[in-house]
């Protein structure tokens, strides 16, 4: 009994050095944020079957963009990555923010090395965005719905008659594009990030009531429309 103890501890161990250096390789700037939501962002526009993510940004609430989550674990696992969000008014396409956001979870189960995955959630009503508005530590899935986007012109057409979830998830990893479900994964505030961006404490209410004309955002903005146009 006492050698198996000693077993687990050892693995918790090693997992805790894999996952950790990975974890404070990030603390990216907001700059470094932008510059890499467009690059993610640009690469997912370009894959052939990105016109359902399209015509789900179009109708949008808003949309988060974590250019690395990096997942890693030798049994005990778990994911960390940082990004931003930007807040979207469907009626007349004006984008908000951003406000800044990180994202973690852990995990059990047969798992070794480590992986870096884009990740983009878009968010798709009102209960979806008031979570992210609230400022607090909150859990994906549950009450507020997250389900992997669909991809493909099929999935297009499909989710213009049905848009149940508040959350739709889009990943891409080494060269694959894809709908991604990261149920029970946490999103918090980057409070740090906010400041820097915003020259001093700002709630992400208030972040997301300024809008995004800044030339720091703009970039990222057009990106982001040149991904809706697809659907048009």
């Amino acid at each position: 009994m006492i050698q198996k103890i000693r077993n687990l501890i050892v693995v918790v161990a090693v997992s805790a050095i894999i996952f950790v250096p990975a974890v404070q390789s990030f603390a990216k700037t907001p700059e470094q944020r932008i510059s890499g939501s467009i690059n993610i962002l640009r690469e997912m526009r370009a894959q052939e079957d990105a016109e359902a993510m399209s015509r789900i940004v179009k109708r949008a609430k808003g949309i988060a963009i974590f250019p690395s989550v990096v997942k890693a674990g030798l049994v005990i696992g778990g994911q960390y990555g940082e990004g931003l969000l930007l807040k979207r008014d469907p009626s007349n396409g004006t984008w908000y923010g951003p406000s800044f956001l990180k994202i973690a979870g852990a995990s059990w189960g047969l798992q070794i090395g480590a992986q870096s995955v884009a990740l983009v959630l878009v968010i798709n009503n009102e209960r979806g965005m008031e979570q992210f508005l609230k400022g607090d530590q909150f859990k994906l899935g549950g009450e507020i719905g997250i389900a992997a986007g669909p991809v493909g012109r099929q999935g297009g057409a499909a989710t213009d008659i049905q848009l149940k979830a508040s959350i739709y998830s889009y990943s891409m990893s080494k060269g694959l594009f894809a709908g991604l479900t990261i149920e029970g994964s946490e999103l918090d505030v980057d409070e740090n990030a906010n400041n820097v961006y915003w020259g001093g404490p700002v709630s992400p209410r208030s972040a997301l009531k300024k809008r995004a004309s800044s030339s720091r955002i703009k970039p990222l903005i057009r990106e982001i429309e040149r991904l809706i146009a697809i659907a048009d």
